[in-house]
C-alpha cells in the first residue's frame, strides 16, 4: 500500500472530530461520505489506499465503516487512534438512533412517517450506487481485477450465495492473480 502525505498525518483529535462528523452526517451512506473526507478533503489517503483499506474492511466481520475507522486510527495513532476514530464515529449517530427510535416507537404507524423512511430508503440506494463507481474507479484498466469484481456481483447480487463463501472462494484467486499478474 502506498503511504500518503505524512503532512496531512491526523491527531487523535483529529481522527476523532472527523469521524464525528462523518457519523452525524451521513445517516445511512458513510461510505461514500467517508471516501469524500478520507480522500478528497483531508486527503489522509489516497483513492488507492482507501480501496485496498475498505476491501480488507469488507472481508472483516463487523459493519464496514467501524472497521474503517478502526484501521485509519490505528494506522496514524496506534490503539488511542483507533479508538478515537471509532468513538467519534459512534457517539453522536448512537445519540440520534436512541432518540429517533424513541419517537419511531411512539408514531411508527402513522402514514408519513412510512412515506419518509421510503423516501430515506431511496436516498440510501442512490448514495450505494454513488460508492460503487468511485470505488471501480482505481480499477481502471485492471481488467483481472474488474473481472473479480463482477464476480463477486454476479454471486452475491444476482445468484445471492452467501458473502462468507464468495469472499472465502474470490479472496485467495483475487491475491493469487493480483501477485502473479500485476492485477
Amino acid at each position: 500500500m502506498a503511504n500518503s502525505s505524512t503532512s496531512n498525518r491526523p491527531r487523535r483529535r483529529d481522527l476523532f472530530l472527523g469521524f464525528f462528523g462523518l457519523g452525524i452526517t451521513a445517516f445511512g451512506g458513510v461510505l461514500p461520505l467517508a471516501r469524500r473526507y478520507l480522500v478528497e478533503k483531508r486527503r489522509w489517503l489516497s483513492a488507492e489506499e482507501f480501496t485496498e483499506l475498505l476491501g480488507l474492511c469488507q472481508f472483516l466481520p463487523g459493519g464496514n465503516i467501524i472497521n474503517l475507522s478502526v484501521a485509519v486510527g490505528m494506522r496514524f495513532a496506534g490503539w488511542s487512534g483507533a479508538l478515537a476514530a471509532a468513538a467519534g464515529l459512534l457517539v453522536g449517530p448512537t445519540l440520534v438512533v436512541v432518540g429517533l427510535g424513541v419517537l419511531y416507537d411512539r408514531y411508527h404507524d402513522d402514514p408519513l412517517v412510512g412515506r419518509a423512511f421510503a423516501g430515506l430508503a431511496a436516498a440510501a440506494a442512490g448514495l450505494l450506487v454513488a460508492m460503487a463507481v468511485k470505488l471501480v474507479q482505481p480499477l481502471r484498466g485492471r481488467w483481472l481485477a474488474l473481472g473479480i469484481a463482477c464476480l463477486a456481483f454476479l454471486a452475491l447480487a444476482l445468484l445471492k450465495l452467501p458473502l462468507l463463501w464468495t469472499m472465502l472462494v474470490l479472496t485467495p484467486i483475487s491475491v493469487l492473480l493480483s501477485y502473479r499478474r500485476g492485477l
